[in-house]
Order: C-alpha cells, then sequence, then structure tokens
C-alpha cells in the first residue's frame, strides 16, 4: 500500500509580502531534489472567482495555466521552481470556495441545513486542499495560505488547517513564516512581532512545527533560542530566512538552514540522500558570473509595479543565464513615449520588448516603440498586445491603411486589423471569456520561429479576446510581415516576423509563462541572443571605424 500523501500548510504573520511562495517553492524543491513528487497550491483569500478581472496594480500579474486557469502570480514561482506544470487545481479563492458552497445550497444538497461557515465553507476548503493529494500523484503537498494570520478574511481557512491537522494527524505540519525586524535605534533584531504572531496562531488552535523567520540580519543562537522557547518550537525548526540576492538563492539557503531536512524527520521519511542540485547551482553561476550585459527596454503600461510583468522579468534572467547575459532591464511607461522622445527614451537599448495589457492607455507609446525598433533594426520581441501594436504599426505606416486600429481600441476604426473573435461578439461577461491556456500552433518551415523552437507544432498559453484580422493577411505577407504561425483549426495568426530585420518577432501567446530555470523559454533565448549577436557587431563596426 502507498503510503498517504504528506500534506505542509505555509502561513504568514507579522506582514504581507514576506514571501511564502518563494519559501514554499524553495522547500518543493529541495523536495523534489531528494526524490519525492511534490507540488504547491496557493488558497487566496479574496472574494474575487479568480484573478483574471484585477487590475494588475491591485494584484500584479495574472498567471495563466495550461488548463486556462486565470491564477495568482505565485504559482509562476511554482512552475519556475519546479518545472512542472500547475492547472486549475493549484489555485482557489474565497470566490471560488464560497460560490461552489453557494451553487450547493441552492441545488439543495444540503438537505436544507442551516448553511455556515463552520462546518459548510471550511469543509469545501477542505476538501479543495485535498484533491492533488487525492490524485495519487504525489508524495507532498505543500498549501500556501494567502494573507496574513489574523486577517479576517483569512480566518475559515486556519479553521480549515486546525481541523486538518486532526484528520491528518502525523502527515500534516505547519510552516509559519514571520518578520525578525532589525531596529537600527537599538542595534538589535526584535523577536516580539514573532512571538505575537505565534501567540495569534495559537488563539486559533494552531501550534506551528517550524518558524522561518525574514531577517536582514543573521540570527544569533540566542535569537534562535529565545524564539524556540517562547513560540513553543525545537531550536532546529527555527529557520533563518535572510535576505538574498536572487529569488532563486533561496533553496540553497534553506538547504544550508536544513530546513528539508527538519520536515523529513518530522514525517519519519528518509533523510539521507543529498538533494541534487547540480544544474541549480549552475544555473546561478551563470546568473552571478555573466560574460555579457544587455540593456533591454519593456515598455509596458504597468511597470510602476514590477510584479505586473513577473514572468516576463524571470524568462529574462533565465535566458539571460543560458547565454550568459546580464540582463539590465529598463521599465520604461509606453505613456512617456512620444514621438519627439522616443530617441531619448529608446535609443541607448540593445532590444525592445512591447508588453502584454488591455485597454487603450499607452498604445500610442507602445506603436511609437515599435516603430523605433522596426526602422532602426533594434532586436524586437511583442506579446500579445505587444504583437497586436506591432501589426497596427505596420498597417499605418508601412500599408498606409487610413485609421487603423483594433477593433478593442476603437471600435469604429475604418481598417481594424485585430478585430474580435467571432464567438466572442455577443458575450457581455468579461470574466474567464477569453481564449485561455494551451493552444496549438504550426510553423512554417525556414521561418525564424522555426528557428528559435526547431519544431513545426508547438503548444503555448493564450490569454486575450482579439485577433489579427485574417482578411488584412496577404496584404501584410507582401510587404513583408509574414505570418509564420498559425492556429491549426481556426487558422488564426499566432506569429508574426520581418523579412528584412535582424530580428523581429511578434507573438499572440504568452511564452514568457512557459519559462523555467531548467527550461528556459527558447523565443527569450534567442531573443537576448540575437540582442548578443547586434551588440557584438555594433562594437566590431566602432573598431572598423576608428
Amino acid at each position: 500500500m502507498a503510503a498517504p500523501c504528506k500534506y505542509i500548510f505555509v502561513t504568514g504573520g507579522v506582514t504581507s509580502s514576506l514571501g511564502k511562495g518563494i519559501i514554499s517553492a524553495s522547500l518543493a524543491k529541495l523536495l523534489q531534489a531528494r526524490g519525492y513528487n511534490v507540488t504547491i497550491q496557493k488558497f487566496d483569500p479574496y472574494i474575487n472567482v479568480d484573478p483574471g478581472t484585477l487590475n494588475p496594480y491591485e494584484h500584479g500579474e495574472c498567471y495563466v495555466t495550461d488548463d486556462g486557469a486565470e491564477t495568482d502570480l505565485d504559482l509562476g514561482h511554482y512552475e519556475r521552481f519546479l518545472n512542472r506544470p500547475t492547472s486549475q487545481s493549484n489555485n482557489v479563492t474565497t470566490g471560488r470556495i464560497y460560490s461552489a458552497v453557494i451553487d450547493k445550497e441552492r441545488r439543495g444538497d444540503y438537505l436544507g441545513k442551516t448553511v455556515q461557515v463552520v462546518p459548510h465553507i471550511t469543509n469545501e476548503i477542505k476538501r479543495r486542499i485535498k484533491i492533488l493529494g487525492n490524485t495519487g500523484n504525489f508524495d507532498v503537498v505543500i498549501t500556501e495560505i494567502g494573507g496574513t494570520v489574523g486577517d479576517i478574511e483569512s480566518l475559515p481557512y486556519i479553521e480549515a488547517v486546525r481541523q486538518l491537522r486532526w484528520e491528518l494527524e502525523k502527515n500534516s505540519m505547519v510552516i509559519h513564516l514571520t518578520l525578525v525586524p532589525y531596529l537600527r535605534a537599538a542595534g538589535e533584531l526584535k523577536t516580539k512581532p514573532t512571538q505575537h504572531s505565534v501567540k495569534e496562531l495559537l488563539s486559533a488552535g494552531i501550534q506551528p512545527d517550524v518558524l522561518v523567520c525574514r531577517t536582514e540580519y543573521h540570527l544569533s543562537n540566542e535569537i534562535r533560542k529565545k524564539l524556540a522557547l517562547f513560540c513553543n518550537i525545537r531550536q532546529n525548526a527555527v529557520i533563518e530566512s535572510i535576505d538574498a540576492e536572487t529569488i532563486y538563492d533561496v533553496p540553497i539557503l534553506m538547504q544550508q538552514e536544513r530546513l528539508d531536512e527538519v520536515v523529513l524527520q518530522r514525517f519519519e521519511l528518509p533523510v539521507e540522500a543529498e538533494p541534487k542540485l547540480t544544474k541549480w547551482k549552475e544555473f546561478l553561476r551563470k546568473v552571478k558570473m555573466p560574460k555579457h550585459e544587455l540593456k533591454i527596454a519593456l515598455v509596458g503600461k504597468y511597470v510602476e509595479l514590477k510584479d505586473s510583468y513577473k514572468s516576463i522579468a524571470e524568462a529574462f534572467i533565465h535566458a539571460g543565464a543560458q547565454n550568459e547575459t546580464a540582463i539590465d532591464l529598463q521599465w520604461v511607461h509606453s505613456e512617456s513615449i512620444e514621438k519627439d522622445n522616443v530617441r531619448e527614451k529608446l535609443g541607448e537599448m540593445d532590444a525592445i520588448l512591447v508588453a502584454p495589457g488591455f485597454g487603450e492607455r499607452g498604445i500610442e507609446g507602445k506603436l511609437n516603440a515599435v516603430k523605433f525598433a522596426r526602422e532602426n533594426k533594434i532586436p524586437f520581441l511583442g506579446i500579445c498586445l505587444g504583437m497586436q501594436c506591432a501589426v497596427i504599426e505596420f498597417g499605418r505606416n508601412v500599408l498606409n491603411l487610413e485609421d487603423c486600429h483594433s477593433a478593442e481600441l476603437r471600435s469604429s476604426a475604418k481598417n481594424k486589423v485585430i478585430d474580435l473573435m467571432e464567438e466572442q461578439k455577443n458575450v457581455s461577461d468579461k470574466g474567464g471569456t477569453m481564449r485561455l491556456g494551451s493552444y496549438p500552433c504550426n510553423i512554417k518551415p525556414g521561418s525564424l520561429a522555426a528557428d528559435v523552437y526547431g519544431s513545426d507544432q508547438i503548444q503555448e498559453r493564450h490569454r486575450h479576446r482579439f485577433e489579427f484580422n485574417n482578411e488584412y493577411l496577404e496584404q501584410f505577407e507582401n510587404a513583408g510581415m509574414i505570418a509564420t504561425g498559425t492556429n491549426p483549426e481556426s487558422e488564426l495568426v499566432e506569429i508574426v516576423e520581418l523579412k528584412d530585420h535582424p530580428w523581429f518577432v511578434g507573438v499572440q501567446f504568452h511564452p514568457e509563462y512557459k519559462s523555467t530555470v531548467a527550461n528556459p523559454h527558447p523565443l527569450f533565448v534567442k531573443f537576448v541572443n540575437a540582442a548578443v549577436k547586434e551588440l557584438k557587431n555594433k562594437k566590431t563596426s566602432k573598431a572598423a571605424v576608428k
């Protein structure tokens, strides 16, 4: 009989944004490196059904899985660390929980009972927590509880965890992540916030098994002893999580703190084999010891909150390491780019990426950036709306199409080179109505896209409603913008590229969602590689002139 699945619950205290997702992903990576099958799930306490309709300023990037789930950005960390796809089951919100319970109540599933937070909401939370563990595919399921202990909206989740601790007995444990702040005036680290946070958890009936302490300075043995004493935790289970140079250092730091060993000992699982992290350490070496450096512009409308483009930023780190190149990512607000200052904004860039987004704000700036990259032969990558901007710019300035635009941004435009999918024209509810998730794409042989992927068919993740209008396809291709990737069933255009350009690619999908440490996405790898080559050519040309 197979051993029962082990459940690890990760909670947070003192303040938000301490990095529960990174700690969860790092622990999962260490356990995976020891040979265990691990997955991670995120339970978010907000009432939205999913992050799909949330403004990126509210919640950062909306991450999309293969099965079309719009999820929390932490799932991106899970995939990047584990190199395993997540799914709808890996992210659950309060909105989804309550929707399910209300649907059951309307169907009469509760047989006339009064529906309450306990037991009905907590039972639904517990059911969702155990879905992945019940598949038989995993040895360990790590569940990250969003928010901070003490938040009113997190209480049902904390109560569900309390109940599961009793039901699962030795097959569950709780890791509590807190902050140990440094008071500069006193010149010392203070443990009181952590003590109060653990007390809050204890008042909800949960004794944490492990304490992970975020800190700017190393924890002394005295501080560890004090935390162990006042928080009812073994001293070796007080884990230091010091500020790291990159998030990818955290698994190594957690290994040094023996977090994985503490967890395995708690579950009475073998600890003998050391984690196999050779490739991970090689990746870190390349990140920290690059041979080249590039300045790449990320042109977007949400650049004030960098988490809005989290997967793109991380994909550049992966691709940079593959090319042994440091990427100096320049965050350029598209609203700031005008025709008369575009050279000032982008003239020093080695490559330009126009980012995804929704809505008309900042569009003209994106079009100016595309034109500058096209005319000045600067390596270019346009993603989703960035690809659509490349199409609009080409239609306006090369094909000279009058009033050329996207139907999303100007419904009255005479030449809608980007238009709504036919099946979406009568849909008014914006929640979850887009082309979402993984779709196939056929690639034209001999194209730049074929060189990038080394394959004639790929699968990529989508999140959009509007598409290239195929009525204009012949005009575009005759003028030099070629559709080199198309959906095999609908013939919708997925990839466009320019003939007379060193490297100019626009993609309707989101390649950044599939980039991981173990498998950097080929589009980003080739994009960075093209920029390195162009930089070398420029340096050679300048040397020849001298």
